[in-house]
């Protein structure tokens, strides 16, 4: 029945590609995950030993540039939900070139703002997460983090200015299920790390180690 029910739904409102447009059956298309996959770079920064760092490494799968980084403006700015369904269709395929993440207990998301989620009607990195979440198997621990001001979006601002906005935005709440934790913060960019610092600095507020953050984003400019 359910199949037959999903034929139906996929005559009435066929697939497409969210990047082209085009037919597919499925939310990528063959000649689109090509483009993403020659974008693709799976890298690591080690923190261990920058202190003014308050997580020890950082993830991210692409450099903020070309393809994804019109995808992500399309999700961030531009209503465009559904394109969290093509990032989790493709780092399912490329699952084997991250799976060291494993070593993280739990994720936590990198809040936006009531007004924010408001104004989209969803938070573009909780998006991400969960299509990291479901593909490596790592829980989201919900309500963790929380953002008690708003501010002017950092994509506006210069580094200095930043730091400064992003400085005392966060605040964290006790939570026994982060005790002894490798926790893995996730946002969608990483441009000057203030955002992931502060979320990370809350969570230190809260005595957790900064030997137990790490942070990942889908991707860095």
């Amino acid at each position: 029945m359910k199949k037959i029910l999903k034929k139906i739904i996929n005559i009435i409102y066929p697939q497409t590609c969210s990047i082209c447009g085009k037919l597919n059956s499925n939310a990528l298309c063959s000649k689109c995950s090509k483009k993403l996959e020659k974008e693709y770079c799976f890298k690591k920064d080690n923190y261990q030993d920058d202190f003014n760092k308050n997580f020890i490494e950082h993830y991210y799968f692409f450099w903020y540039k070309d393809l994804i980084r019109s995808q992500i403006i399309s999700l961030k700015f531009n209503e465009r939900p559904y394109i969290s369904q093509t990032i989790a269709y493709f780092l399912k395929k490329m699952k084997k070139s991250f799976e060291k993440l494993k070593i993280y207990d739990i994720i936590i998301v990198v809040p936006v703002s009531r007004k924010r989620r408001n104004e989209r009607g969803y938070n573009q990195s909780e998006l991400i997460a969960r299509a990291i979440s479901k593909t490596l198997g790592i829980p989201i621990v919900k309500n963790v983090l929380v953002k008690i001001k708003n501010t002017v979006p950092q994509s506006s601002l210069n580094k200095v200015q930043r730091a400064e906005n992003a400085n005392g935005v966060y605040s964290a709440k006790n939570h026994t299920k982060l005790r002894n934790k490798k926790i893995l913060l996730i946002d969608d960019i990483y441009t000057t790390g203030s955002t992931l610092n502060e979320c990370a600095n809350a969570l230190i507020q809260k005595g957790i180690k900064r030997e137990q953050i790490g942070v990942l984003t889908l991707a860095k400019d």
